[in-house]
């Protein structure tokens, strides 16, 4: 097992990685206050692992949620069903959370421990490989707007992220794939080496090599870990980790959450915005193509849905966490391995990478 740390003071939390720690009982229960717990997974994850962690919990007073699997879920009306479950077995300020699943559980666990009786403990258990390496740590939670994706939501710390890389094993090639879209972030915007490493090691994190995915997951981790550390609540340098997502989360609103997975739209996304970094004269073309073919090698897609226009997408991107004072500010790279967030980007050339879709 490794053990990576985010320091934020009071708020600092363990990320554990490894193998088997899903039997980890002494692990889980070192980082809960009281006797109650309430985890929270989906109608995929709990077949899978529910019962085994509820053997763990023996001794607790364990309340299950079992929530419907996918993005089209994650709203006020599913996060209601965790309120309801908390408040019919009397859950106390001591009572802890516990996020089983993907992205969509974690964030709207960690939403719902940040409300509860205005706040208490939870922990995340991420199952895929995306919300390993990144909507586990940093303490971002919220739910989907259906004008917006993770418009309504909270700051909130989880006390730790256990991570069984063996969860990975029962993942379709699909999540596969777009977990590795975040990972191929981190070397956009901060490692070239790191991604460098990635082109030379793809099959091999496809297949799920033992060895490579651990040591991915670790290098985002500690990537993640670093940028949190320095901006937790994203006035600054934590921007730089939503490379993609702007054009991304526009995708996924367009299509309909759920239709695109969240790293298959960043993975397009971060084409767009490696093109709109390359029609600055910020990146070379040879940077271009080697970012794209980085992506799609990832059996992702480099390129956004046929049925989505120019209006689309500048009507969708008004709508992010990004704007400002009404302006739009995007992540792009100055070089591979170094992204800034901006304003200054040209019209013509915004409006060239957007004509990446049909007009």
């Amino acid at each position: 097992m490794q053990c990576l740390n985010v320091d934020l003071g009071d708020r600092s939390y363990p990320i554990y990685i490894g193998s088997g720690l899903f039997d980890s009982s002494d692990l889980l229960v070192s980082h809960m206050k009281g006797r109650q717990v309430c985890i929270v997974t989906d109608d995929t994850v709990a077949p899978l692992y529910l019962g085994n962690l509820e053997r763990v919990l023996q001794g607790f007073k364990v309340t299950k949620v079992i929530l419907p699997t996918g993005e089209a879920f994650k709203n006020w009306a599913t996060l209601q069903q965790i309120f309801d479950a908390l408040l019919n077995d009397r859950h106390d300020r001591r009572t802890t959370l516990i996020a089983l699943g993907g992205g969509v559980i974690g964030d709207m666990t960690g939403f719902a421990a940040a409300c509860y009786q205005r706040g208490v403990d939870f922990i995340q258990i991420p199952t895929t490989l995306l919300s390993q390496v990144d909507s586990s740590v940093g303490g971002k939670t919220g739910i989907n707007h259906p004008a917006g994706k993770n418009m309504i939501g909270a700051f909130y710390q989880p006390q730790a992220v256990l991570i069984d890389t063996d969860s990975l094993k029962t993942l379709p090639e699909r999540e596969i794939s777009a977990g590795l879209a975040e990972i191929i972030k981190y070397g956009f915007i901060r490692d070239a080496q790191f991604l460098a490493w990635l082109e030379s090691n793809m099959p091999a994190l496809r297949a799920l090599d033992s060895q490579l995915i651990t040591e991915a997951i670790q290098r985002s981790c500690a990537i993640k870990a670093e940028v949190v550390a320095a901006d937790e609540r994203e006035g600054g340098v934590r921007a730089i980790l939503n490379l993609g997502h702007t054009f991304g989360h526009a995708i996924e609103t367009h299509q309909g959450y759920g239709n695109w997975l969240h790293g298959e739209a960043v993975g397009a996304g971060m084409v767009m915005a490696l093109d709109l970094s390359a029609r600055m004269g910020w990146i070379s073309s040879e940077d271009l193509a080697r970012g794209t073919s980085v992506v799609a090698s990832a059996g992702l897609p480099v390129m956004p849905p046929e049925n989505m226009s120019q209006t689309d997408f500048r009507r969708l991107m008004a709508v992010d966490k990004k704007v400002l004072d009404g302006q739009l500010r995007l992540v792009l790279l100055r070089a591979l391995g170094d992204a800034t967030v901006t304003t200054d980007f040209d019209a013509d050339a915004l409006s060239g990478c957007l004509a990446m879709s049909p007009a």
